[in-house]
């Protein structure tokens, strides 16, 4: 709802710096960053300026210069910064590393955050838990390693085992001191202050977490009860990072940034938890143009409202750098590059717009189901690496990613270096997604490249599993498998689930025993794999009867163990696996296909022949698949929709009605919105009531740049007002159903000086367009009616 109290914090935003009329955005919430000298200052101005203040910080990395220096406890603690195999240290500025986070860190975090709770902030926010893949090899991760095993450290390089515990225990270490800051801290407030604080952990997703090789908590967050719920850390920063499908290695916003937000809602679902998933109107690398963050903003939006459960948002993270600052600006030299300039006023505008209309998601109807559930795990994070010599050199490394990524002409001279040849074989220039299919066409079936490939920062053993589906419009939903041990009917709300235990693993047996009685009860398992993963062979549950016959466990791999469970026939061989097919459990069916799933990347072929694999069993059920380009959802008055590139086809999607386009500053009125590939939308339907009668409501606000905080549509005889507030420098309008037009307008602010006003009245519509210069004080405006 736009007229709201801000204790319901709907919408948030976090910022280091004091308060500034540019960024007085109207939300419910702000998270003052950073335990400094000034922390109560700013949590004094953005109280006064009638926001809830919460408090956030780094729970890995932070100006915590007094521990590491040994000003804090007379000891230094460089010997924690995170480091790598040749001795750096991980860092994330100068004299800020990445942390081992011992008992001592999480100790001094807490004595530090008791003075947050001494300013009377709401609640802190402790953010990004991140443990590198590379790291595990300073000092005090040794010491925890032999405390947590009981025994030595060893190399994580050196081993498929030494690899998968030391990732599993950095997860862990991040867990503990969550666990031991947060409910310290809640101690703290409650017997000091005879007050409920709340914790909160913004974080990526585990999608991303995976793809870019960083280990935390992620599903493991819901097993500490002193954590109250999650931002999920999802932008165009995290989103644009490259995939390949069909052969192409590029970056896709919208589907890498719909599937996050789709495993992020999992860490609260059946919890009770709050969520609020975060968008930024630009991101961190400041060497974009405006219209580069504006398109992959939008994409970031879209995909997030396609997830209707969540209705709470961060809108922006550091909204200074996004309102008082220009772009682009050169990483080296971090100064505006020529022609650099300040935000747009039309996205200025559409940016506060949104900021208002994201407080308005929670309502009950949605025309889209869940599809198609894909297994995730928090083990996926263990396996990203594999250890030295597991696979001979291949012309595939981050490098290559980033050649094809950026596509310069050197890029294309080692492009055809590496193919052994000079120029293309039909004498036309090569396009990027020319050379990437070649390229992955030439090496699909080299192991040692597909190993290599495996453990990029693609990470194809998921894309693989979803693009090809997602692409054709079948809408998926990640699905947390650890949370089939934490919760009972977790997967009641799914009849279709995709699982691959190439690229995660079960942590226990009883995971396989829930799937098999979830298929038992009718559901249908798509199972992908071909035991070909390197870590089958590390020491865990499945395998131990190998080394002590004493125990049954003697499987190659946890596939065969749930084979097993649901009673499949299985070939002929060493193998348990069954050969590829349909095959009936209980009431329910399992499909199955011997396959890696990041082999599905590698040409369009091979998607396809997944897809159609898909489909066929689809179709076998009853469940129809009409192949579509776009993903369309109803919230209440509210369309969403993308339509995607790279698919069925390239038609454009054409939406007829009556609209106000909420992706335009002043919520443009249209009879038509025409999507092509590559673009989407969100649209306030006219036409919807949403009451009983199919009345509209008298000053129903169909969109607003301000914060309205009250709009009484008789205020006397013969007007109208509103009482609102707007940034500073902000072009701001209101759009607003009336049942009489009003003619003229006139506003005034909290001092009594006047503001310019205008309305414009549409009669088809019903509508009244208000707009004035938004100057950070509160408003009235005065509509006379006619």
């Amino acid at each position: 709802m736009f007229i709201r109290e801000r204790a319901q914090e709907l919408t948030g935003y976090q910022e280091a710096e004091p308060f500034h009329e540019k960024i007085d955005l109207g939300c419910d919430f702000v998270m003052v960053y950073g335990i400094g000298a000034t922390m109560p200052e700013r949590v004094r101005q953005y109280r006064q300026r009638g926001y809830v203040v919460h408090l956030m910080t780094g729970i890995a990395w932070g100006e915590y210069q007094d521990y590491l220096y040994g000003k804090w406890d007379g000891r230094q603690h460089w010997d924690e910064s995170q480091t790598d195999r040749d001795g750096k240290r991980i860092l994330h500025g100068k004299d800020v590393p990445y942390m081992v986070p011992t008992i001592a860190f999480a100790d001094y975090l807490t004595e530090k955050l008791k003075a947050a709770v001494d300013s009377g902030v709401e609640a802190i926010h402790l953010e990004e838990p991140e443990f590198f893949d590379n790291g595990g090899y300073s000092e005090a991760f040794k010491r925890e390693y032999k405390l947590h095993y009981r025994q030595d450290w060893s190399p994580p390089h050196e081993s498929l085992d030494t690899r998968y515990k030391a990732s599993r225990l950095k997860a862990l270490l991040y867990s503990r001191a969550l666990t031991r800051v947060s409910a310290a801290l809640k101690e703290y407030a409650l017997v000091k202050y005879n007050r409920v604080l709340r914790v909160y952990v913004p974080t990526h997703s585990l999608l991303n977490y995976t793809q870019w090789k960083i280990m935390s908590p992620e599903g493991g967050l819901i097993d500490i009860p002193s954590i109250d719920g999650c931002i999920a850390q999802v932008w165009t920063g995290t989103s644009r990072s490259a995939n390949v499908f069909e052969g192409v290695l590029r970056e896709r916003t919208f589907e890498t940034a719909y599937l996050e937000y789709g495993i992020m809602q999992e860490l609260v679902r059946g919890t009770g938890r709050d969520m609020w998933f975060l968008h930024d109107p630009i991101e961190d690398n400041p060497d974009y143009d405006w219209e580069d963050y504006r398109v992959n903003y939008l994409k970031t939006v879209t995909a997030s409202l396609l997830h209707p459960e969540i209705h709470t948002y961060e809108i922006c993270p550091w909204p200074n750098r996004v309102y008082r600052r220009a772009y682009p600006i050169d990483r080296a030299s971090r100064k505006p590059r020529e022609g650099a300039r300040y935000i747009p006023e039309d996205y200025a505008s559409l940016l506060n717009g949104l900021a208002q209309t994201l407080g308005d998601m929670d309502h009950p109807l949605s025309d889209m189901d869940n599809g198609l559930g894909v297994l995730m795990s928090d083990t996926g994070l263990y396996q990203r690496t594999f250890p030295d010599n597991t696979h001979k050199p291949t012309p595939w490394d981050e490098k290559t990613l980033r050649k094809f990524q950026l596509w310069t002409p050197d890029a294309a001279a080692s492009f055809f270096e590496l193919m052994g040849e000079t120029t293309p074989a039909d004498g036309q220039p090569f396009t990027q997604a020319d050379a990437s299919r070649a390229f992955f066409k030439k090496f699909e079936h080299d192991p040692d490249f597909m190993l290599a490939f495996i453990e990029s920062g693609a990470f194809p053993q998921f894309f693989g599993l979803t693009l090809p589906l997602l692409k054709y419009g079948l809408p998926l939903r990640p699905v947390q498998l650890d949370n089939l041990r934490r919760f009972p009917g977790y997967l009641d709300g799914y009849r279709r689930l995709v699982l691959s235990y190439e690229y995660l693993k079960p942590e226990t047996p009883d995971i396989n025993n829930c799937l098999a009685e979830w298929v038992s009860g009718g559901g249908t398992l798509f199972y992908v794999g071909d035991g070909s993963d390197p870590y089958h062979k590390a020491d865990a549950w499945w395998n131990r009867g190998k080394a002590d016959r004493r125990l049954r466990a003697d499987y190659n791999n946890p596939a065969e163990h749930l084979f097993e469970m649901l009673g499949l026939p299985i070939k002929a061989g060493q193998s348990r696996a069954p050969e590829d097919g349909v095959y009936k459990s209980g009431s329910g069916t399992v499909a199955v296909l011997n396959a890696t799933p990041a082999s599905f990347c590698m040409s369009p072929e091979a998607a396809a022949r997944y897809r159609h694999w898909i489909r066929e069993q689809l179709a076998a059920e009853g469940c129809g698949w009409t192949y579509k380009n776009y993903l369309r959802l109803r919230r209440g008055p509210y369309i969403i929709a993308c339509v995607m590139e790279e698919s069925v086809s390239e038609e454009p999607l054409v939406l007829k009605g009556s609209f106000a386009d909420i992706y335009t500053p002043d919520f443009a009125l249209i009879t038509e919105k025409i999507l092509r590939p590559g673009e989407n939308t969100l649209l306030y339907d006219l036409s919807y009531s949403g009451r009983e009668d199919g009345g509209k409501t008298d000053g129903q606000i169909i969109g607003a740049s301000a914060r309205v905080f009250s709009l009484n549509c008789g205020a006397a005889e013969n007007s109208m007002e509103i009482k609102c507030r707007a940034a500073a420098e902000i072009n701001a309008y209101i759009r607003v159903y009336l049942q009489k037009p009003v003619t003229s307008v006139t506003a005034v602010d909290e001092e009594g000086g006047h503001v310019a006003a205008d309305v414009k009245w549409d009669a088809v519509t019903g509508t009244a367009l208000f707009s004035f210069r938004g100057n950070a004080k509160d408003i009235t405006i005065t509509g006379r009616y006619s």
